[in-house]
């Protein structure tokens, strides 16, 4: 049996990804927990005939924690969502408090489930996250994952247009560092399998990688931003966690995770000079099973990419961090 949650259901990217997770057919119970509509979302849902019965949550009549209890996987899209002119960072103080409080839920009704961060920015929610769990002693590394699948979906679907590959699954690019702007590092040079590209394209293709989201805003001109993209890879990525979880083995993904609580990280650590980055990761029934080094293998172009990418995440992180730390006078 498997309980997963989407925690922020009711919103642009919580509903296409409760609806992707009903039709999965590895799942056998989904919760749906959000401020408002949560009922309405899961009473449609429910009348699809797949086999996860659904149910939904609002704050009030202990609503969160029938929803968090028993679950095996939880989906975290809460939060608001970037406006033109917005950066990530403009949404920290909003999101960081909503991804705080439910971590703390987590921490008391769930503390052995898997915990999927999309919720902006996941350079600072994720430490945020971490020290929440920390604090309350049911901190495990392997089960914290900051979702950065849509950089490398993108990736994959860019590439594909430019080398004319139909089928933009078929390739694989690491796309490691964060999950904003030039925090992103697609790794073309380790592309299985390889590709070429023009080296005059080549700075235009990253750029669009690390801005892709920037590119969705504008042409949603001012109502919304990734939703759908983000709604796929992240059932993309639970459905990799949970297929892992059930026992098959080698599925690798990318994800930001706490370097020194994942075998292999503290080597990438020490490189990197961050705790938390992503790269591709091992996924088994205990979750993080093992980072994988890409960055050693990045070529001189990607490492100057890396440069930025350390110098921004440091930031980020740090403010994760101080966040829970020495909360912000309300």
């Amino acid at each position: 049996m498997v309980k997963a949650v989407v925690a922020g259901a009711s919103g642009g990217i919580g509903q296409p990804l409760s609806l992707l997770l009903k039709g999965s057919p590895l799942i056998d119970e989904l919760a749906l927990y959000d401020v408002v509509n949560t009922p309405g979302v899961a009473a449609d849902l429910s009348h699809i005939s797949s086999p996860a019965i659904v149910s939904g949550y609002l704050p009030k009549d202990d609503g969160l924690k029938l929803a968090l209890t028993n679950a095996d996987v939880i989906v975290i899209p809460a939060g608001i969502p970037r406006k033109p002119g917005m950066t990530r960072d403009d949404l920290f103080k909003i999101n960081a408090g909503i991804v705080q409080t439910l971590v703390e839920g987590i921490a008391q009704y769930a503390p052995k489930a898997f915990i999927l961060i999309i919720s902006n920015p996941v350079n600072s929610t994720v430490p945020i996250a971490a020290e929440v769990l920390k604090r309350a002693g049911v901190f495990d590394p392997k089960k914290l994952f900051g979702v950065t699948t849509l950089d490398v979906v993108r990736a994959e679907t860019f590439v594909a247009s430019l080398v004319g590959e139909k089928d933009p699954s078929k390739t694989t690019i690491p796309v490691i560092g964060g999950h904003s702007g030039e925090t992103i590092v697609p790794l073309f040079s380790q592309a299985k399998p390889a590709v070429n590209i023009p080296a005059d394209k080549l700075d235009a293709l990253v750029n669009r990688v690390q801005f892709g989201g920037d590119e969705v805003v504008k042409a949603k001109d001012g109502a919304g931003s990734a939703t759908l993209s983000m709604a796929y890879a992240g059932f993309r990525f639970a459905e990799k966690v949970i297929r892992a979880v059930k026992g098959e083995q080698g599925i690798v993904e990318p994800s930001f995770v706490y370097l020194p609580g994942v075998a292999g990280g503290d080597a990438i650590a020490k490189i990197t000079g961050v705790d938390f980055f992503s790269v591709p990761i091992e996924l088994g029934p205990s979750g993080a099973e093992k980072a994988i080094d890409a960055v050693s293998g990045a070529n001189d172009y990607e490492k100057k990419l890396l440069e930025a990418a350390y110098a921004g995440l440091k930031g980020n992180i740090s403010k994760g961090v101080e966040f829970v730390q020495n909360p912000p006078q309300k």
